[in-house]
């Protein structure tokens, strides 16, 4: 590291975010994305709740099943 670099002032972790509040983005196939809008804005529903609801449900089978 260069010596010209002042940390006197810095202020350790500031930016630090645990692991239980950082939001991992997830990117759906354009074709799932517009099939489940379409459906939500039909509904007037919020498209998470939507993508939510399908994966809870998804859960809960694999759960029934051992998986």
């Amino acid at each position: 590291m260069k010596k010209e670099y002042d940390f006197s002032q810095a202020e350790q972790g500031k930016f630090y975010r645990p692991m239980e509040e950082l939001e991992i983005p997830i990117y759906l196939d354009k074709e799932i994305k517009a099939f489940y809008s379409n459906k939500a804005l039909i509904k007037n529903i919020d498209l998470n709740k939507v993508i939510n609801t399908i994966l809870r449900k998804e859960m809960e089978m694999l759960k029934a099943i051992g998986i």
